[in-house]
C-alpha cells in the first residue's frame, strides 16, 4: 500500500461491510455524532463507474471543535474529523484518517488543544479490536 504523509492507515481483520459497522456503533456510543456516511462506491455506480469498496464516515462533537476552530477558523476545513474505510486491489481492508500530528502542523493549533483531534486513532482501535 502507497504510504503518504499525515495519513495513517491500520489494516482490519474485517469485511468492509463489517468494519464500517463497527466503526459507525463505536462512534455513536462515544456520544459523537455521526454526520454522514459517504458512499463513494456507490456513487461510482450511479454514473455507471466502478471503484473498489469506499466509504467516508464524517464524525465529531461540537464539545472538541468549537475551540479547535476557535484557536485556527482554517481548521473547519477539515472538521469535523474523517475515517475512510476501503479496500485495496489485494482485497485488504484498510481504515484511514488524517494523523493528529498532520493536522497540528498543517493548522498551528495549540498543544493544550491537540487531544481535541486526536479521536480518530483511539476510535478505531476501540472498532478494530
Amino acid at each position: 500500500m502507497q504510504t503518504v504523509p499525515g495519513i495513517a492507515s491500520i489494516p482490519s481483520p474485517h469485511t468492509v461491510d463489517d468494519t464500517l459497522a463497527k466503526l459507525e456503533t463505536t462512534i455513536k456510543s462515544k456520544g459523537l455524532t455521526l454526520f454522514a456516511h459517504v458512499d463513494h462506491t456507490a456513487g461510482a455506480k450511479e454514473v455507471g463507474l466502478s471503484m473498489q469498496p469506499a466509504h467516508v464516515l464524517i464524525f465529531g462533537t461540537a464539545k472538541a471543535g468549537t475551540p479547535l476552530m476557535v484557536a485556527s477558523p482554517l481548521l473547519a476545513l477539515d472538521l469535523p474529523l474523517r475515517i475512510l474505510i476501503w479496500q485495496d486491489a489485494d482485497q485488504k481492508v484498510w481504515v484511514s484518517y488524517r494523523t493528529p500530528e498532520a493536522l497540528l502542523d498543517h493548522h498551528a493549533i495549540p498543544p493544550e488543544l491537540r487531544k481535541n483531534v486526536a479521536g480518530a486513532e483511539p476510535l478505531v482501535k476501540a472498532a478494530l479490536g
